[in-house]
């Protein structure tokens, strides 16, 4: 059974730092697509892509975040990170990890929140 389970939310002042990690059991992230999504309270807010990193090497990021996160996988630990530095209010949401394999099937975390204190 392939199981995501994310850590490492917590609530932080703005302008600090967290490091989100997202492990995997019964599956691993090598060559799978994986990414961060995140999605903030209140209504008509969608879930948005925030990072990704492609099996086939390429990296991506929101423009809302670029500078500021960065995504990095460590395959040792099957376990993909993502760095959040000076953090901001607007990123206050439960954040999710994703994996999808080569066949397009997708996994998904249960979400770590973070808050960002003004």
């Amino acid at each position: 059974q392939v199981q995501l389970v994310e850590s490492g939310g917590g609530l932080v002042q703005a302008g600090g730092s967290l490091r989100l990690s997202c492990t995997a059991s019964g599956t691993t992230f090598n060559g799978n697509t994986v990414a961060w999504y995140r999605q903030a309270l209140g209504p008509w807010k969608q879930r948005e892509l925030v990072a990704r990193s492609t099996h086939w090497g390429t990296i991506d990021y929101a423009r809302s975040v670029k500078g500021r996160f960065s995504i990095s996988r460590d395959s040792a630990n099957n376990t993909i990170y993502l760095q959040m530095n000076d953090l901001k209010p607007e990123d206050s949401a439960l954040y999710y990890c994703s994996s999808q394999n080569q066949l397009g099937r997708e996994s998904w975390g249960q979400g770590t929140q973070v808050t960002v204190s003004s």
